[in-house]
């Protein structure tokens, strides 16, 4: 199992814990996930920061 979908599942499963305490608990605890889930992308090396950076660089001139 890779680690994005670990990330992913911890953020699910936290999700379920969140809906206990209401909808901005929810909203807040899936964003959490999508972060985890990214970190763990970028953990794999699936994803180039610096591709992204260099590209938001390029457009401001």
């Amino acid at each position: 199992m890779s680690r994005a979908v670990v990330g992913m599942l911890v953020g699910m499963a936290l999700a379920f814990a969140g809906w206990f305490g209401g909808f901005g608990a929810f909203v807040l605890v899936a964003a959490l996930g999508a972060v985890g889930f990214a970190g763990g992308r970028l953990v794999e090396g699936d994803v180039d920061w610096r591709e992204i950076l260099n590209t938001s660089s390029r457009s401001r001139r």
